[in-house]
């Protein structure tokens, strides 16, 4: 059969090496191209998304799962010039998969910001290569969840911040409430924010300042107080406070194979559908190799099925440890078993939350925790601290970390070493002398010093840690033989 002779509408038909050929072909119509684009071989839609011919309707269907492919299209050039507003004919999530892409080239910055869906905006406003006039001028968007991808934002100056926290929306408050670098003015007034998901934003910061636990321990919404009460740093009244409230919520937080043609199973590696490549992923009898290979595959839904599995080999858990779903990747590393590549791979990632999970496994060993003591983030850092066995070293450097919520867990440390006691007993920070004065191992010269401390908290903890070591007093005359 000569090109001629193909029909456009049953081109999905087609066997797999002959729609190769023909969507590799330079002469293919574009026509044709838009009948390949749907054919149920991934490697053929992928040719569709390199031809120059293929139109930019076409294009922006395949630009969700081939978005380098589109991106390096020749013909771009081209239809950037008869179309100058080219983005809008693209999806959503067209547009959404370029931006996610390292390397964007500009004129896809400049056509997402024009793009009327908010999600678009919302993603562009998450890279973190943008100039200071685009982070403001989306910090301006009339869509909120743009605002909120802005105040999620590591490089945001203050004046942005500031506007940012007094926004209409309380989901752009709670992003704020959730940076580190809010001034404290700012942070009290989240605290009492008329929305309780901002207030319960405020109480899970690592360093809260004991007046702002006060104050969100009188809060009447459940959730604030459920999330306050999961704190360990709370002074000894508020938790027993919580313990003891009335609605439950808060009491629990404060306690807290057939056989196949192997034919088969490769059509099936490259069926459209990903729910049939989730299918051969859940096979007992899918090869090392095949799963190493569905494990990069371009579905969500290909990878997720992998995660029940307890035979992956090292190739399967390197890819998902790459997973760009952040919920794939910490299902990996909980997980029991990992190999030292996995590892230290997983010690590079770019989310916070899998570094913290990862900092209290009990197989990392000394070198990869000192590497997350080290870490960027405080929470990271913290976690460490909470590590059955860190090591003096890295205690001593979790001490002195410039963050209170990570000095207050090191001065909880089991294994905290006697010469640190002294400066954590005058630590500027009140939540760490407090953490100090409810050790059971404290010196006595440290505890009188305590018994003195300006803060009534801190006082009140020394108090009541002595009454606990108080040994029983003589038995009575009536009871003795």
């Amino acid at each position: 059969m000569t090109f001629s002779e193909l029909d456009p509408r049953t081109l999905t038909a087609l066997g797999v090496d002959r729609a190769l050929e023909v969507a590799g072909a330079a002469r293919t119509t574009a026509d044709m191209l838009a009948g390949l684009s749907a054919h149920p071989d991934s490697r053929v839609r992928a040719l569709a998304a390199r031809h120059p011919n293929t139109p930019p309707e076409v294009l922006g269907t395949l630009a969700p799962m081939f978005p380098r492919e589109v991106l390096d299209n020749p013909g771009l050039p081209l239809m950037r010039l008869a179309r100058p507003g080219l983005l809008g004919v693209f999806p959503a999530e067209g547009v959404t998969a370029l931006l996610a892409l390292p390397d964007v080239p500009g004129w896809v910055l400049d056509g997402a910001a024009r793009h009327e869906d908010y999600g678009v905006r919302a993603a562009l406003a998450a890279r973190p290569d943008l100039s200071a006039q685009r982070v403001e001028a989306l910090g301006q968007d009339a869509g909120w969840q743009v605002r909120e991808a802005v105040a999620g934002r590591a490089d945001l100056p203050e004046p942005l911040v500031r506007q940012l926290a007094a926004d209409d929306d309380y989901d752009v408050r709670k992003a704020v409430a959730a940076r580190t670098d809010l001034p404290g003015d700012v942070l009290r007034t989240l605290a009492g924010d008329a929305h309780g998901t901002v207030r319960a934003s405020v109480a899970r910061r690592l360093d809260l300042p004991l007046d702002c636990m006060l104050t969100l321990a009188a809060d009447g919404d459940a959730d604030v107080l459920a999330t306050l009460a999961r704190r360990v740093d709370l002074p000894r009244n508020v938790r027993e406070w919580l313990a003891a409230h009335e609605q439950p919520p808060v009491r629990s937080a404060a306690l807290q194979a057939w056989t196949v043609p192997a034919t088969w199973l490769e059509q099936a590696e490259h069926d459209a559908d990903p729910e049939v490549r989730a299918a051969l992923a859940r096979r007992p009898d899918a090869r090392p190799e095949l799963l190493a290979r569905l494990a990069r595959d371009e579905s969500e839904t290909v990878r997720r099925a992998l995660l029940d599995r307890n035979d992956l080999p090292e190739g399967a858990v390197l890819a998902l440890a790459r997973a760009p779903e952040q919920d794939i990747r910490l299902h990996v590393a909980s997980a029991e078993g990992l190999t030292p590549a996995v590892l230290d791979l997983l010690l590079t990632d770019p989310d916070t939350a899998v570094r913290t999970i990862l900092a209290v496994r009990p197989d990392l060993g000394p070198e990869r925790l000192a590497r997350l003591a080290a870490d960027p983030e405080a929470e990271v850092r913290r976690a460490v601290a909470y590590a059955a066995a860190p090591g003096e070293g890295v205690v001593a450097a979790l001490a002195a970390d410039p963050n209170a919520g990570v000095r207050r867990a090191a001065a909880r440390q089991r294994d905290l070493p006697a010469s640190l006691l002294p400066a954590l007993a005058t630590d500027p920070d009140e939540g760490v002398r407090l953490a100090v004065a409810g050790r059971d191992d404290l010196p006595e010269e440290l505890r009188e010093q305590l018994r003195h401390d300006p803060d009534g908290s801190v006082r009140a903890e020394v108090a009541a840690s002595a009454s606990w070591r108080m040994p029983p007093g003589p038995e009575p005359a009536s009871v003795r033989k």
